[in-house]
């Protein structure tokens, strides 16, 4: 059994087409149940608007110089598309660029022309449809009948919903619960929820404990022995360019650690620099050593998901 990707071409319109939630769902979901399952993730991938590759750097113009010739019948499958941006994105080094637009057109050759139309918006980063997290995790749980609350804590411990959604339709709730917080695979953060003001917070949770909130840069510090990793919100891990976050956490007795926190640059005198700034810091490999000396970073911790062989997540604040 194979996928066809006129499928996901046809829910990515039919999702585009409508401002109802759950009209989304459902064709995100018809889309994934009939999906094979080794298929599963990419269709999640497709659907979610990004590749299983990540960025291959290609961009609009030569994609679109390849819209000419087109298949007049679907025939590419979802593993036919997935193996071809395979090969072009491992594609590198002295005349690739030749041999990459070669491999290109043989990818749109193949395809209809609707289907050209989603490949190029889909590598270009522009597949606007509407299918936002959420919306995705409601389709796996209606394609899988799988209750959505499993399927939302599997998704925040695994941080891959392509995975979830092959698990979850083709081993069921069971299986999903085998997932749990682990050293060195980044937790999905808890994020907050935007409230009129304080009255309109505290009539929504009732007893509430209030805290300083410090504008900076989300991170996520895992410590396995003396192995220290630090993860951003979009679970990327940026040890390499937050050595004083690593240091910060190399003094403490706790063997196994994971901590919730925030990392905020700090101009000459203490004070907090903007949110901006603070983002330079991250995702740098070159000049690490000077940019802490001119952007030095200080981390505030606010939770601790797993404290030695514990895990902490569903534990209350007291």
């Amino acid at each position: 059994m194979t996928t066809l990707l006129a499928a996901v071409v046809d829910a990515s319109s039919r999702v585009a087409q409508t401002s109802s939630r759950l009209a989304k769902r459902d064709a995100i979901a018809a889309c994934l149940r009939g999906a094979a399952a080794d298929e599963i993730e990419i269709a999640v991938a497709y659907l979610s608007g990004v590749t299983c590759q990540g960025r291959i750097g290609i961009g609009y113009a030569t994609l679109a110089a390849l819209r000419g010739s087109h298949a007049a019948q679907p025939g590419l499958t979802l593993r036919d598309v997935d193996a071809a941006l395979t090969r072009i994105a491992a594609t590198t080094g002295k005349g690739s660029a030749a041999e990459r637009n070669a491999l290109l057109r043989s990818l749109f050759e193949r395809a209809t022309a609707a289907e050209q139309d989603f490949l190029l918006r889909l590598l270009v980063g522009e597949l606007r449809q509407g299918a936002l997290e959420g919306v995705m995790i409601d389709a796996i749980a209606a394609a899988s009948n799988v209750p959505v609350a499993d399927v939302r804590r599997a998704a925040m411990f695994v941080g891959d919903l392509g995975l979830v959604a092959r698990v979850a339709l083709t081993e069921g709730a069971g299986a999903l619960a085998r997932y749990a917080v682990a050293l060195h695979r980044p937790v999905q953060p808890m994020l907050a929820q935007p409230a009129d003001d304080i009255a309109d917070a505290l009539a929504r949770l009732g007893t509430a404990a209030l805290e300083w909130k410090v504008d900076g840069a989300r991170v996520q510090v895992h410590k396995a022995g003396d192995e220290i990793k630090v993860y951003t919100r979009n679970l990327n891990d940026v040890t390499a360019s937050v050595p004083e976050v690593v240091e910060a956490l190399q003094g403490v007795a706790a063997h196994e650690l994971i901590l919730d926190g925030e990392a905020v640059a700090l101009a000459a005198g203490g004070t907090p620099l903007p949110f901006q700034i603070t983002m330079r810091r991250f995702g740098r490999k070159l000049d690490v050593a000077r940019m802490r000396t001119e952007l030095p970073l200080a981390v505030y911790f606010f939770d601790c998901l797993h404290l030695d062989g514990t895990s902490l997540i569903d534990c209350p604040a007291r």
